[in-house]
């Protein structure tokens, strides 16, 4: 009899035992456990974005470099050969330059190195500029500006001109994003200033309603820099540009000009 009980208290067992998870129940979690799991959850979401982001800008960037690349000016070798003929020809001093290529589509095929203008007129600081924005410059001083002194002040003569930018590679107004200046491509350069042989210095500032005869001399050639240049920017065109004239060669369709 005892026998019998102490098997089907053995079975009972058994079964029951049967009848049990593998697992028990686990303990619920503690709340800075289940916060710190969160926290994690976060910042690899967070570290996502951030990547997703980082790909998405580089991405931008590279595809706005290209369509900047497009516009660079491709330089002919005998369009150029011609244009050193002519600017030679004109009374400029120049040095032939090496190519640069500075990445993110600035550069120039071929440069010179301005260093003078007819009449013994320095160019300071040597300009390292294309052909083309060269010769614009010496037609313009010959053109425009020495007549214009000549008018205005009686007896002067230039005998340099102060440059405050030729090639450099930036975007327009040395902006972060943007378009890229047609300084990058070596097709502007920005005039500070006159030296006289008399000693004087004429600096280029807004003139709009200065009524001395050096306000007159400026807005004169402002106006004529027009006849040259595709671009002019003057002290009145913005506050990027209080302190000289910027002159460009950038080609447009139709010829048109943009001068303010």
């Amino acid at each position: 009899m005892l026998r019998h009980i102490a098997l089907l208290a053995a079975a009972l067992v058994l079964a029951s035992a049967a009848d049990l998870p593998k697992e028990g129940p686990l303990p619920d979690s503690r709340p800075e456990q289940q916060a710190g799991e969160d926290a994690g959850k976060a910042t690899n979401k967070a570290a996502k974005e951030t990547i997703d982001s980082e790909k998405a800008e580089a991405e931008r960037r590279a595809k706005d470099d290209e369509v900047k690349a497009k516009e660079r000016p491709h330089e002919d070798d005998k369009e150029q050969a011609a244009c050193r003929t002519e600017l030679k020809a004109i009374g400029a001093t120049f040095e032939e330059a090496a190519a640069v290529n500075d990445g993110k589509a600035c550069g120039i095929d071929k440069p010179v190195l301005l260093t003078g203008l007819a009449g013994d007129i320095k160019v300071e600081p040597q300009a390292t500029i294309r052909c083309d924005t060269a010769l614009q410059l010496a037609r313009w001083m010959d053109g425009a500006v020495k007549p214009s002194l000549e008018a205005a002040m009686p007896g002067e003569t230039i005998t340099g001109v102060a440059q405050a930018s030729a090639y450099v590679c930036k975007n327009r107004n040395g902006a972060e994003e943007g378009r890229i200046s047609e300084h990058a491509f070596g097709n502007a350069i920005d005039i500070a200033g006159f030296s006289l042989k008399s000693g004087k210095t004429i600096t280029v500032r807004p003139a709009d309603k200065d009524s001395s005869i050096e306000g007159a001399f400026q807005r004169a050639i402002t106006e004529t820099a027009c006849l040259y240049f595709t671009t002019v920017l003057d002290p009145g065109s913005d506050a990027a540009h209080q302190n000289h004239l910027h002159l460009d060669v950038k080609e447009r369709r139709g010829g048109y000009r943009y001068c303010w």
